[in-house]
């Protein structure tokens, strides 16, 4: 039929819009209405209204522009519109429009508050629900049920159950949907007592309610709760198999998870795409790929393999099986992607150490959200790529993203790796001036990097603002003090811990025992040793029986050492036997010291630092027979040693020096500082300890390779770089030498500044000529 020569009528109107499949047709109608004048005609109206709302080629601006043509709306029309605007994502906009029904005083009945109550919901908007609460009361629709039970669901959403239990009390007739709707708003909020005791009170226990109460029941925890009510059920549908699987998967039960998922299917009941993705969860904890793969035939099966979210779940499946081929191949031919499944690949790659294929897969992203991000630079953490997390942090910042608590994790970690401080204060800032959540992660983080860079003061302060502090919280804080010095501190903090009604565990122990081998303290270590069974019920392990070793040899105890290991209940490892090595080293039994460490490069030949040690055992008896055949079995095994590497940020960049190095552009200045270091140090009495060097040269050759250490030059770059009364900070990654031990003390008198210097094992803070540790290290 040609419109534009029939005049419309409703007859006609009733006829063309169920024929009317575009755009360009339903345009024709509607011209034709207005041009007519039949838009004037309100039932005509409100059908061409609402055929637009319910068409998938006419959008929301289409249906306001043809709301917007009727001279006097119904309450009907007005209600199509507000519900339109809900159903196409805008509850914001039906809020603005009910405000001008109020201008123009339209119609209001029993479906417009319901209508506008869940637009409230939907936005989280509890100020404008309570309005629209109030205004439900004032036009007299407070005793609707209909009403009310959006009322209860809208509280509910805004987790205030005050509110939504009053509503529920004050109802004259609970129906089915009351009753639910009170019960999912204490799931929601997970009251698991308010949840049971309206359950109990429900007059008819449906099969929706008993799920909600299995949801909850895994939220919390309640495992064998869960399990018990889902046994009782006389009617299982499929959300009740998906919610006790879920439960299984969310208290990491995953065989449970897959054995129950196992007997859904047995049983006939339908699976969907919710389902399958706590069940691959499940896989991917296991590394049970064989069983993913058999579920991902199913998935095929029944033909719900198109759902992203499933698509997603088997890439990550894949990829923490490390089946990276097949998730990549999912991967690129998925045509439905999202930034979820960006983001699980990108992650599947890093996860499996392919970071540079992560990077191009992120480079190459459409768009990238904080998720996005953060798998990135964590990802750079993960895997001991410390600059590069910091580059990427920087260029996220330029970005405009937001970093959340996962983030800055992993930026503060790669700041204390390279003793970035000023970066891990400015970091520190950010989170003070945004007020983001210090929680028990990202404050033993901080704590953390404090410590470890030398900052306790900042470290007890971060310690005493977090109000959540967990046990990793108190370890990093015990670990820390031990490791900075403040022996007597870091034992009242775990008599402190124990106070707190915190228990403590290995890592605990590890740190207390650290604190006693820091200060020779043999007795307390002793019996903090003995307190962890008699005590804690915590069996010593290898690590533990390690540290008792190292504390009796730095000690000189050195055969009660050698005892404790040939009687340790464990086979001791290779670092328990270094640690004694290290100590006949120091307190000179060069027997001994031999006889182990022939034993050590027997057991561990490709590790070069007991090579060293029983190299310079033979140096310091002056065998230096036996120093060249150390050095040949180096040669023949492929060893090379370690070299001295030390870091110091100046500027808010971080150098790196080696021993002997030449490289660094400042290097004619360092020169320079060196030579006035020397001369210094000599006026103040030092003499270079040639010991130090296992070389069979003259006195000035060892002298000279002394003055090259990678610390001395750091110390040097410090003193030009960094202005007093800033520290000079550095990072060693060995064991710093007596000599630039030595050094430090000198150069932190002579020229007045304060050195921290953290070496493999713990602090060291030189002041005025004196150090931190008492020269027991």
């Amino acid at each position: 039929m040609n419109l534009a020569k029939v005049t419309i009528n409703l007859s006609i109107l009733e006829t063309q819009l169920p024929k009317c499949k575009n755009l360009r047709r339903f345009n024709q109608i509607l011209s034709q209405m207005i041009l007519t004048g039949f838009i004037r005609d309100t039932y005509a109206a409100s059908r061409v209204l609402k055929f637009s709302t319910d068409s998938s080629f006419s959008d929301i601006d289409l249906s306001f522009r043809v709301f917007n043509q009727i001279e006097n709306p119904n309450g009907f029309i007005w209600n199509t519109m507000m519900k339109a605007y809900i159903q196409r994502s805008c509850p914001q906009k039906t809020l603005g429009l009910y405000k001008l029904m109020l201008v123009k005083n339209g119609d209001r009945d029993n479906y417009t508050y319901p209508i506008l109550v869940q637009a409230c919901a939907l936005r989280g908007a509890e100020f404008e629900g309570k309005q629209m609460h109030s205004h439900v009361l004032k036009f007299g629709f407070g005793s609707d049920v209909y009403v009310q039970n959006t009322l209860i669901n809208m509280y509910a959403v805004c987790e205030n159950m005050r509110d939504a239990r009053n509503v529920f009390d004050e109802m004259p007739v609970l129906d089915s949907v009351a009753w639910n709707s009170i019960l999912a708003g204490y799931v929601r909020v997970g009251n698991v007592e308010q949840a049971k005791c309206i359950y109990e009170k429900m007059p008819v226990r449906n099969t929706i309610a008993s799920n909600s109460m299995i949801v909850l029941f895994g939220k919390r925890g309640c495992v064998n709760e869960a399990r018990r009510l889902f046994d009782d059920l006389p009617q299982k549908d499929m959300v009740s198999w998906s919610a006790l699987i879920s439960c299984f998967e969310q208290n990491e039960m995953y065989e449970d998870a897959l054995e129950m998922f196992v007997k859904m299917v047995a049983e006939g009941v339908m699976v969907d795409e919710v389902v399958v993705v706590s069940v691959l969860s499940a896989c991917a904890h296991l590394s049970g790929v064989h069983t993913g793969k058999l579920i991902h035939g199913l998935v095929v099966k029944i033909g719900i393999e198109s759902y992203v979210n499933l698509q997603n779940a088997f890439i990550h499946m894949y990829s923490s099986c490390g089946e990276i081929i097949v998730a990549e191949k999912l991967f690129n031919a998925a045509y439905n992607l999202d930034q979820i499944s960006w983001n699980s690949m990108i992650s599947g790659y890093l996860r499996c150490g392919l970071v540079e294929t992560a990077q191009r897969l992120f480079d190459s992203m459409p768009e990238k959200d904080v998720v996005s991000w953060s798998a990135m630079i964590s990802g750079y953490a993960q895997h001991d790529r410390f600059s590069e997390t910091l580059a990427l942090f920087q260029e996220m910042q330029l970005s405009g993203i937001r970093p959340d608590e996962t983030t800055l994790v992993s930026v503060i970690s790669a700041c204390t790796h390279l003793a970035a401080l000023d970066l891990g204060q400015w970091i520190h800032a950010y989170i003070r001036k945004n007020r983001l959540k210090v929680n028990v992660f990202l404050g033993t983080t901080l704590i953390n990097m404090y410590l470890k860079c030398g900052c306790v003061e900042n470290a007890l302060e971060v310690f005493e603002e977090t109000a959540e502090k967990g046990v990793s919280t108190w370890n990093a804080l015990i670990l820390g003090l031990a490791m900075n010095g403040l022996v007597e501190k870091s034992l009242e903090m775990f008599s402190e811990m124990k106070k707190c009604g915190v228990a403590p565990n290995e890592i605990t122990f590890m740190g207390v025992m650290g604190a006693c081998r820091h200060m020779g303290l043999v007795d307390e270590g002793r019996r903090h040793f003995d307190s962890m069974m008699q005590e804690h019920k915590i069996e010593p392990n290898v690590k533990h029986n390690g540290c008792m070793v190292d504390l009796l040899g730095r000690a000189g105890l050195l055969k009660e050492a050698e005892d404790l290991i040939e009687s340790m209940p464990m086979t001791p490892d290779v670092a328990t036997w270094g640690a004694l090595l290290g100590a006949c080293k120091k307190h000179g039994d060069h027997d001994r010291g031999e006889r182990i460490g022939r034993k050590l490069i027997e057991l561990d030949p490709n590790h070069d630092g007991f090579h060293v040690l029983l190299s310079n055992i033979c140096a310091s008896k002056g065998d230096w027979d036996g120093v060249h055949e150390i050095r040949g079995i180096m040669m023949q095994h492929g060893v090379v040693k370690t070299p001295g590497c030390s870091m110091i940020e100046a500027d808010g960049v971080v150098y790196e020096f080696l021993a002997g190095d030449q490289k660094h552009p400042r290097m004619k200045e360092i020169e320079v500082m060196l030579y006035e270091m020397a001369q210094k140090l000599k006026r103040e009495g030092y003499a270079p300890d040639t010991n130090e060097v296992s070389f069979d040269i003259d006195e000035e050759e060892k002298e000279t390779a002394l003055f090259r250490h990678s610390e001395k030059l750091a110390i040097a770059f410090g003193l030009i770089a960094i202005s007093p009364p800033s520290p000079i900070r550095i990072i060693k990654n060995l064991r710093i030498c007596n000599d630039c031990h030595m050094a430090a003390k000198f150069v932190s008198k002579a020229f007045g500044r304060d050195i921290v210097v953290r070496d493999k094992h713990r602090f060291h803070h030189f002041k005025q000529g004196s150090c931190s540790c008492n020269d027991y290290w």
